[in-house]
């Protein structure tokens, strides 16, 4: 909900996940407040606040401040986007990052436990963690490169609801969501472990470019997840109940 000059009003009633989906630039301050709207989108900002004993009004000005500074041309508005679009936008945006990162960053931790894990046992749990998360990441990214966005585009675009041989989208979304909370887990357990991505006096510049790029993977895949979650999910979810209201069978 907002008021003149596209400037939100306060409303404790709506998600996190409803908030980033209407203002995307608010999910910095969400970041600041280590407040999760991705995997945790469904909460209530109310609860948040209560529950982290914030203010809500001073949320809601730093809301204000993120929007002013923000160019909105930079930031593509997913909820006007059609099915097709989100899922081409996750992949090439999100998905081509992931495959790029991921083994950049195996490569780094490698290297800085290599060169300090000696006198930083933390380094070895760290390099455990990540090794955990990219191997949820990458099949995750394959499922829903040649099942489900496919499913989604194809119910999108048919007049009639199709036959999916896991029955509805309902199936692989729920597993999609799951396995989005293990790798939501596993991103708190490496922002515990670098104390969130806190520079060590002794780090060297690989180190720093380690913790610079762990940082930006949590910070990129809690919109990922948060697109798919909040925006993908329930508005796939809701088509495809249409569909079965026009008399799709579903097994």
């Amino acid at each position: 909900m907002t008021q003149g000059n596209n400037i939100p009003v306060i409303d404790t009633t709506r998600t996190v996940g409803d908030w980033v989906a209407e203002h995307p630039e608010t999910a910095r301050v969400f970041e600041e407040l280590q407040i999760d709207y991705c995997c945790g989108g469904n909460q209530l900002l109310a609860d948040v606040c209560k529950a982290k004993d914030l203010d809500a009004t001073a949320i809601v000005s730093r809301f204000n401040d993120v929007i002013a500074q923000s160019d909105g041309d930079l930031q593509p508005d997913c909820t006007e986007m059609s099915l097709s679009e989100l899922c081409d936008h996750i992949e090439v945006t999100h998905h081509a990052f992931l495959k790029t990162e991921l083994p950049r960053l195996t490569q780094l931790t490698k290297k800085v436990v290599d060169a300090h894990g000696s006198g930083h046992a933390e380094l070895l749990d760290l390099q455990a963690v990540y090794a955990e998360l990219r191997e949820e990441l990458e099949p995750h990214m394959l499922k829903e490169e040649i099942v489900l966005f496919p499913a989604i585009r194809l119910l999108e675009h048919s007049e009639e609801c199709p036959g999916f041989p896991f029955g509805t989208v309902s199936n692989p979304i729920r597993m999609m969501e799951h396995e989005h909370d293990n790798a939501g887990n596993a991103l708190k357990r490496i922002r515990k472990l670098t104390r969130d991505f806190l520079v060590p006096a002794d780090a060297c510049n690989t180190w720093r470019t380690m913790l610079d790029g762990l940082q930006n993977l949590e910070r990129d895949l809690h919109q990922h997840i948060h697109k798919e979650n909040n925006i993908l999910f329930p508005r796939a979810e809701q088509l495809n109940a249409v569909r079965i209201g026009n008399g799709c069978e579903t097994s």
